[in-house]
């Protein structure tokens, strides 16, 4: 191991405790609005179902965006308040496949409602035909193919839920879609002449990635974002990178880019930003998505 990859790694102990710190909160300005109940009363669980699910929707839903903004949901649990509002909703929306961690203990909760689980008819990077529940990578909402998926879920949730007002949300439903199909065009078109192989931060962008037959590389194998970075890991990714020439090393927007940096500075390159859009931020889903997009294609065309 050559004497930068050493400088690089004491850097970058010191950097991941600093940045690994979990957050917890609560969202103070979470309530329905509706109090005589004529309207479903929704709760979605983070960012980008709450958005699908107020395009869909719109006034004929009182939504609730569970996770506070600017709180990581890997690391959120709820607190006392936020189980006594989840009583009161008619539906839950959850991502699925083991991204809300507190839903197994709803029911001792004594919550009577649905949980819609939006990653219903999705197949995950270990199944050929279902879903697997135990499997470790949530980030589906990342492939916009996957998201119309969940939107469609949500749709036909509000619809089964609301068969009074199924033609609107079913409405609203295909024209959101468009939108994403007109995203998914773009990536497809955008990236189809570019190089395949990207480092990120750790393995968010698997789904995408597979979608757009592009290379993931992570720094952290695994996907959790206060995976620990070693000496191997380190060592394995500058040496990737340099073999493929890649010169971007790709952050995420809710973690400090301060060890992407190291690594970056290590190969002679530069950091830009990846987001997994999981913490409430400015933007829409499409305009985030085709900011990572334009990112991409810095790096690769």
């Amino acid at each position: 191991m050559n004497i930068q990859i050493k400088m690089a790694i004491i850097a970058i102990t010191i950097v991941i405790p600093l940045s690994s710190i979990a957050v917890y909160g609560t969202n103070m300005n979470q309530q329905f609005t509706s109090s005589d109940n004529s309207k479903l009363q929704v709760i979605s669980s983070f960012n980008p179902l709450h958005e699908f699910s107020q395009n869909i929707g719109q006034e004929k839903i009182d939504v609730v965006l569970l996770v506070p903004v600017g709180v990581e949901p890997h690391d959120w649990e709820p607190t006392v308040k936020d189980v006594q509002i989840m009583q009161k909703a008619d539906l839950i929306i959850i991502n699925g496949i083991g991204f809300e961690n507190w839903v197994d203990n709803l029911e001792e909760t004594g919550y009577s409602g649905k949980i819609i689980d939006t990653s219903y008819g999705i197949l995950t990077k270990n199944s050929n035909d279902e879903i697997s529940k135990d499997y470790g990578d949530p980030h589906i909402w990342l492939n916009p193919v996957y998201a119309k998926i969940q939107v469609q879920n949500i749709a036909n949730a509000f619809s089964n839920s609301d068969p009074v007002n199924e033609k609107y949300y079913q409405s609203n439903t295909a024209a959101y879609i468009k939108q994403l199909d007109l995203l998914d065009s773009k990536i497809r078109n955008d990236l189809s002449n570019c190089s395949n192989d990207f480092v990120a931060f750790h393995d968010t962008f698997s789904y995408f990635a597979k979608e757009y037959n592009l290379n993931q590389h992570t720094i952290i194998l695994s996907n959790d974002s206060h995976g620990e970075v070693t000496a191997k890991t380190l060592e394995n990714i500058i040496s990737t990178a340099k073999k493929l020439n890649i010169k971007v090393i790709f952050a995420e927007e809710s973690d400090s880019t301060r060890t992407s940096e190291i690594i970056a500075n290590e190969m002679g390159g530069k950091v830009l930003v990846l987001s997994p859009l999981e913490v409430a931020s400015d933007g829409t889903y499409i305009s985030k998505m085709n900011q990572n997009l334009e990112n991409l294609k810095e790096a690769l065309c």
